[in-house]
């Protein structure tokens, strides 16, 4: 079994230097336990996951023997996954509709748990891709804040390919602060530096961790 222990602390240490308050989210979709266990052991406590099935079979019993762990939906989250999803993950960086967000909340209130969550905007407003345009940004947060409340910590993004992303970022960024949003998720293997200089809070990386030199 390859060892990617190396290839994540020179990750880590890169974006430290770039900004030590930046959270790595280490993404381990498709990956099995003991590719990422040294990782884990490590101490590193933020992992990510794009479907809820599997972040359920991998994760739930992991959670019980390390408790500091907090796992990132970053895939896009559908609305029949939404209560095996609030079982098994402390983050959602997928929220882009207000209908989604009506489901999480019945959710959160019929468990009473609280979890942390991303909207997602479609910052380049491909029809490919997931996540509420940005005019219609404003009525998802209003709806969000009206009881029972979400906690919105920040915005979330994939930048088109093919253009330089960091105009999108930027984006972003203006986005955040113009809602007085604190935390930025953007940013993945190919562009997380660019992503820290734009401001990037959590960047989501998983292929850069997990290739074989």
């Amino acid at each position: 079994m390859v060892n990617y222990l190396n290839n994540f602390t020179n990750i880590k240490k890169n974006i430290d230097v770039l900004n030590p308050n930046v959270k790595l989210i280490v993404v381990t979709k498709s990956k099995n336990y003991d590719e990422f266990e040294d990782i884990i052991k490590f101490n590193h406590n933020h992992f990510g996951e794009n479907r809820v099935q599997e972040a359920k079979k991998k994760w739930q019993s992991i959670k019980l023997q390390f408790l500091n762990l907090q796992l990132h939906m970053i895939g896009k989250l559908q609305t029949n996954k939404v209560k095996e999803a609030l079982e098994v993950f402390d983050y959602v960086h997928s929220l882009d509709s207000i209908k989604l967000a009506g489901i999480l909340k019945a959710e959160e209130t019929r468990t009473k748990k609280k979890i942390k969550y991303f909207i997602q905007v479609n910052i380049g407003d491909e029809l490919q891709k997931s996540g509420i345009h940005e005019s219609q940004l404003p009525d998802l947060l209003r709806y969000c804040k009206q009881q029972p409340t979400l906690d919105i910590v920040g915005l979330m993004c994939i930048p088109p390919n093919n253009f330089d992303a960091q105009i999108f970022f930027n984006k972003l960024k203006s986005l955040s602060i113009s809602n007085n949003l604190k935390e930025l998720s953007m940013g993945m293997s190919n562009d997380y530096e660019c992503a820290i200089k734009s401001g990037a809070t959590f960047v989501r990386v998983g292929s850069a961790i997990f290739r074989n030199n």
